[in-house]
């Protein structure tokens, strides 16, 4: 009996030993220096070793990026850039968000403050001067956010008689091109630093209209349905890139091989289902990614 006792208890410890090193194999699923190897003095390389990253998002949008009662922003943009930290080893907790309104995403990433920017940025041609985008990852449309009785306002065109203010804000693409529109654009458009700010002026009278990416004025109406409504429909298309710095081509083709990866293994529909899906906006098809 007594060697039965033995064999038992040597039994069990090769059973917890070799527990132990299956649960070693979860490493690779993203949370550690030795899980991950990547070319030496690489981007991934650096912030794999330094077991940290900090992440530029909003903080004032529904779905994308906003501070949720943790503490810290949640969203689409937020789990996307969860999904690439994951890909280079770093646990969720070692990630640091710095809020980044649109006015200063360029700088952020030139100046090195953050190592990554996910903040509903819309990739063009006058940003690439600067940085870089991995992506797109996705593609909304600019609309109009108008109080729920509000029958004048149904397009862009509506603003071009200067009678009406629309809102929006300060180095964003929807600034640039409701100026297209307006009649005036020293008394019509009012610009803020954030979207916050916009939809209080809606619901304060001091505007008639917001206008920004119609899946963030979509996450506006599902808290406040009572009070908004979108006016006409799309009239652009914004498909939003991961912001790195310019000369940085390896880390942007890291993050495209995870934004790609994201498509197929049904990760990147997750992480729209648990956000700014909730709010009506359709996903569609993953983009094709622009290697240039």
């Amino acid at each position: 009996m007594r060697m039965k006792r033995v064999a038992a208890v040597a039994a069990a410890a090769t059973l917890a030993l070799g527990m132990a090193a299956c649960g070693g194999d979860d490493a690779d699923e993203g949370t550690g220096a030795g899980s991950k190897s990547f070319a030496a003095g690489s981007t991934m390389e650096k912030l794999n070793k330094a077991q940290k990253i900090k992440v530029g998002t909003k903080f004032d949008q529904p779905g994308f990026g906003q501070k949720g009662l943790s503490g810290k922003p949640e969203g689409f943009d937020v789990e996307i850039a969860k999904l690439i930290v994951k890909e280079l080893g770093i646990p969720e907790d070692k990630i640091e968000y710095v809020e980044t309104p649109s006015k200063v995403r360029e700088d952020v990433i030139v100046n090195g403050t953050v190592d990554l920017v996910a903040a509903t940025y819309t990739i063009n041609d006058k940003r690439k001067e600067r940085i870089a985008f991995a992506g797109p990852y996705y593609e909304a449309g600019q609309n109009i956010l108008v109080k729920k009785d509000d029958t004048t306002i149904t397009g862009p065109d509506s603003f071009k008689d200067g009678a009406k203010k629309v809102c929006s804000v300060t180095g964003s693409t929807p600034a640039e091109e409701i100026k297209k529109y307006v009649k005036d654009v020293g008394t019509q458009l009012v610009l803020f630093d954030t979207y916050d700010k916009c939809r209080d002026a809606l619901k304060g009278g001091q505007v008639d209209a917001v206008t920004t990416d119609n899946v963030i004025l979509l996450g506006y109406v599902a808290k406040d349905e009572a009070s908004f409504k979108l006016a006409g429909d799309n009239f652009t298309k914004e498909p939003y890139g991961i912001g790195v710095k310019k000369e940085d081509t390896d880390f942007r083709n890291f993050v495209n091989d995870t934004l790609e990866k994201a498509f197929n293994d049904g990760s990147w529909k997750k992480a729209w289902d648990d956000t700014a899906g909730k709010f009506g906006a359709e996903l569609g098809s993953a983009p094709t990614v622009n290697r240039y």
